[in-house]
């Protein structure tokens, strides 16, 4: 089935592009000896971890269901951090997981007894913002709770351990980016390694987060590999990263149709899709998704305004412009759409939840799953 043909909503997968991701993936992975995990909050479309798996290391999860999953669908190295865990789940995670990663002295002095079969880390703040105008997104923001600073870090330590890290904490652990470059990575170990250094020297592996926008055209892969290199050599550890948009990074489409056009100063187009529903960061980043064929507004010769069928007024996805005119039953195709799309969806005004397909490299389309009323019904009773 061709991408014209598909019934909409629905999200399409693109193997081909996905490969050249992870194609990029590895080679970094085989030039420096680092292991790649996919952070599943991104990306989790299991049908395709048997392909991702062949690529990279593993996965890496937020909390426990995120942890089945990685087991189940893709059974090679299987991570965890959460910024706080329930008593009814940690020992599921350490029969699961092969690194737990704890967020404060509190949570690792309740729960490290209980982790006899995972690897312990500790995740550190390093107190360098390198994000502009995305506070929500900055994990080094002005009292986030992700991490330990150096202050609170060495305070409990001096307390507890006579300053050193607990013999059964084997790693650290800090996530600062956001769809950013090596040079902020760069800044941030420096940061790291100015403020943690004599603990660097204490551990088996160090995790650098996720964040890195490591297939983006204009990344600077020379700069990571440098940064990997220099952290491994000089601290004897096991550099891991755990990307989520890198691994999918357009490698996926949203298609769409339109079912009406109203005017009210400027020409609506109202879709089948929506913003609130379909692709929430679009508000809550907020940005302006691609859309193929298209151009800013004014810049072609037919400008809209792209809406939803729900009732939230503000379920607007951007205004955009076309060669042509756009009619009602006419499909449009958002482009970068696998990634925090499919993993945020969600039923409100009883929109239904799009189909997952698999575009394969010689063009096809498979169906992986369609969705109906009773999964709509089934999430509320």
């Amino acid at each position: 089935m061709e991408l014209c043909k598909l019934k909409t909503p629905c999200y399409v997968v693109d193997e081909e592009r996905l490969i050249h991701n992870l194609e990029i993936l590895n080679r970094v992975e085989q030039n420096t000896g680092c292991r790649i995990l996919l952070a599943q909050k991104a990306f989790s479309f299991f049908y395709a971890y048997p392909l991702v798996g062949s690529y990279i290391s593993g996965t890496t999860a937020s909390g426990l269901y995120e942890a089945r999953l990685g087991m189940e669908e893709m059974g090679k190295e299987n991570h965890v951090f959460c910024p706080a865990y329930k008593e009814d789940e940690i020992e599921e995670l350490n029969r699961i997981c092969d690194h737990i990663v704890f967020n404060s002295p509190g949570q690792y002095e309740k729960f490290h007894n209980i982790c006899d079969k995972s690897s312990i880390g500790l995740r550190i703040n390093p107190e360098c913002s390198t994000q502009e105008g995305h506070a929500i997104y900055d994990p080094c923001a002005y009292a986030s709770r992700l991490g330990m600073t150096i202050e609170n870090f060495k305070g409990w330590l001096d307390e507890t351990c006579g300053g050193r890290l607990p013999e059964d904490v084997e790693g650290l652990h800090f996530h600062t980016l956001c769809e950013q470059n090596a040079d902020d990575l760069k800044r941030t170990l420096d940061a790291v390694e100015d403020k943690f250094a004599p603990y660097l020297r204490q551990i088996k592996w160090l995790n650098m987060g996720g964040g890195h926008h490591i297939t983006r055209e204009d990344y600077d892969l020379a700069l990571l590999e440098e940064c990997i290199c220099h952290m491994q050599k000089t601290y004897g550890v096991q550099v891991y990263l755990e990307p989520g948009e890198a691994v999918a990074l357009n490698a996926g489409y949203f298609i769409t149709e339109v079912l009406d056009k109203v005017k009210n100063g400027m020409e609506i187009l109202i879709l089948d899709g929506s913003a609130a529903c379909h692709m929430p960061d679009v508000l809550e980043m907020p940005y302006r998704p691609p859309l193929k064929e298209s151009g800013k507004p004014g810049e072609k010769p037919y400008t809209y305004r792209l809406s939803s069928a729900t009732c939230l007024a503000g379920d607007v996805i951007g205004d955009y412009s076309f060669d042509r005119e756009i009619g009602i039953g006419d499909k449009l195709i958002f482009e970068d759409m696998a990634i925090y799309s499919m993993v945020k969806n969600n039923t409100f005004n009883g929109m239904p939840l799009p189909a997952l397909v698999f575009r394969k490299r010689d063009g096809n389309c498979e169906i992986i799953r369609s969705f109906g009323y009773e999964d709509f019904k089934g999430r509320l009773s």
